[in-house]
């Protein structure tokens, strides 16, 4: 089962905190990164930019809006995306409780909806056969 493993952080910390500190907790991230790997959990991830290089779209008035920045005014912003293949969601969330990366912020963990990723897959092969491209393997 795929599960989205979500990490915030508040970026103001993050940006204050010493480089060594920094280029420590991230080489501890990798290397738990590495052992999910390894043990077959770790499908992939994304790290993402400062919320101030996003925009956030939003339909009003029949009109698409795009405004600077992130959709929540909270503290804590995404950081990254992990995939991870898991059992179930309490297996899913013991793997994460030893991500290195939940000392600095919280992750939110949810299921992959597969059903509509199957719809999706489907969709994606179709646009890729109708233009030539070979199929992902």
């Amino acid at each position: 089962m795929k599960f989205i493993c979500l990490g915030y952080a508040d970026e103001s910390k993050w940006n204050e905190m010493p480089e060594e500190e920094a280029n420590a907790l991230m080489e501890e991230c990798f290397a738990y990164d590495d052992e999910l790997r390894k043990s077959g959990h770790f499908l992939g991830g994304e790290a993402l930019q400062p919320v101030g290089k996003g925009v956030t779209l939003r339909f009003r008035n029949r009109k698409v809006d795009v405004t600077d920045g992130p959709y929540a005014e909270t503290k804590e912003q995404l950081g990254g995306i992990l995939l991870l293949e898991a059992r179930d969601l309490n297996h899913a969330i013991a793997l994460m409780s030893n991500h290195p990366g939940v000392r600095f912020g919280p992750f939110e963990i949810r299921p992959a909806d597969e059903t509509i990723n199957a719809l999706i897959a489907v969709r994606d092969e179709a646009i890729r056969a109708s233009h030539g491209q070979q199929p992902r393997g």
